[in-house]
């Protein structure tokens, strides 16, 4: 299964334009999020198209700023909506997870703009593991509450979005100093799992492949053990101390991309 046909590619491609033509901005970047970038899609999985986009330097010189979120509504299971760059670095700032999730995305719809690679440098070298590791955990344990207390079938992706946070606490545990990857497969792969683990995954994702998005499947107690073992301990994982150089790149960055000279 593609997990992007070139007639959802053009589609996509098609909007995308438009709403750089009617709110008059230039994508820095643009990504898929949601399960078929994080590697678990179903065949009608949504379109989770998220981007980066910035003005021209004039709309940041105003007493009226515009927003900085572009949102279009859900259309034919198309969900597609971005971020200026002004929100971007503010989130990057507070050692954002999303963000950085978005800048690893493997689905890519438009040219990447050389100054992306500053975004990911910047994420790299600032982020704080515990901080990802409490919002991973916050996010996994939200989902663990829709199934923990009941023995019935659930669908396979509730399952998902507990066990990938899981999974990027576990590996934050192993290696505090890198970011976690976005991808599921990316994450087994750096988790040092059981052969009998990555095999029962292995099985639900494809199965998940072969179901429609809400289809249920059957309980897994490794999994399961797995997901609440690792989400409790998150807080384990070291907080890095702040640094006082990650404003000034941040704002380095800002100017570039904007054209704004010192």
């Amino acid at each position: 299964m593609d997990v992007i046909s070139s007639e959802a590619r053009a589609e996509i491609e098609r909007r995308l334009a438009t709403i750089a033509r009617e709110d008059g901005i230039r994508f820095l970047m643009a990504i898929e999020s949601g399960s078929r970038a994080w590697g678990f899609p179903s065949p009608d999985s949504d379109y989770d198209v998220r981007f980066i986009y910035a003005r021209r330097p004039r709309d940041y010189v105003t007493l009226r700023p515009a927003r900085d979120v572009v949102e279009r509504p859900i259309v034919d299971d198309y969900d597609i909506n971005g971020w200026d760059i002004t929100k971007t670095l503010g989130l990057l700032l507070k050692h954002n997870a999303v963000v950085a999730e978005w800048l690893d995305s493997p689905i890519r719809y438009v040219a990447e703009n050389p100054a992306v690679q500053g975004l990911r440098e910047l994420a790299d070298r600032f982020f704080d593991p515990r901080g990802y590791a409490l919002h991973y955990a916050s996010l996994g344990e939200n989902n663990v509450a829709r199934w923990q207390q009941s023995d019935r079938a659930i669908p396979a992706k509730r399952y998902f979005y507990a066990l990938r946070p899981a999974l990027s606490v576990r590996v934050l545990r192993l290696s505090p100093d890198r970011r976690p990857p976005m991808r599921l497969q990316d994450l087994m792969a750096r988790a040092d799992l059981s052969a009998e683990l990555t095999a029962e995954i292995d099985r639900l994702v494809e199965l998940k492949g072969q179901q429609r998005e809400k289809a249920d499947t059957k309980r897994s107690k490794s999994i399961e053990d797995f997901i609440v073992t690792e989400l409790a301990r998150a807080a384990e994982i070291p907080e890095r101390r702040a640094d006082a150089h990650f404003l000034e790149q941040a704002d380095e960055i800002f100017r570039a991309i904007v054209g704004v000279a010192d």
